[in-house]
């Protein structure tokens, strides 16, 4: 997983509501970026509105706000409407961004390995490297957390 002070690796990303993701674009201006599994699922459901909610505290501090998961953008889609979400998901089923920010793990359950998403948080700076990370989230108040630390 990227650590504080790591470069984030380039990418570029469809998005569901905004075109094109790119680091190169978001370079010279700090943002978020969220790892959630699944879309529509209760814990992810919970961390997303948490964020909705939150999304005009983010932008009166200018640092926007992206979430990213492994889903497609037809369910990404049928999320964000269902939940109007006021902020763009990150299309990434290749798990491409996934990987190169070390959030797609080797997971347990029932006895059972898979892989799969851990949730995770990143503060990115002007620069394009880690400020801060959250590595293992809870998601109900994560979004909270997260503006704590900015307004630091």
């Amino acid at each position: 997983m990227l650590q504080v002070g790591d470069a984030v690796p380039d990418f570029s990303l469809e998005s569901d509501s905004a075109g094109t993701i790119s680091s190169k674009k978001l370079r010279g201006q700090r943002y978020v970026i969220y790892f959630y599994p699944k879309d529509d699922t209760p814990g992810c459901t919970k961390e997303a509105c948490s964020f909705r909610d939150s999304i005009p505290r983010f932008k009166d501090l200018g640092v926007p706000v992206f979430g990213a998961s492994p889903d497609d953008a037809k369910a990404h889609g049928k999320f964000v409407t269902k939940y109007q979400l006021n902020f763009p998901l990150l299309i990434d089923p290749d798990k491409k961004l996934l990987e190169a920010f070390g959030v797609w793990v080797e997971k347990s359950m029932y006895g059972r390995t898979y892989f799969g998403v851990q949730r995770a948080t990143f503060v990115i700076d002007a620069k394009g490297k880690v400020e801060h990370v959250w590595p293992k989230v809870k998601a109900e108040g994560h979004a909270e957390q997260v503006l704590e630390y900015l307004q630091g």
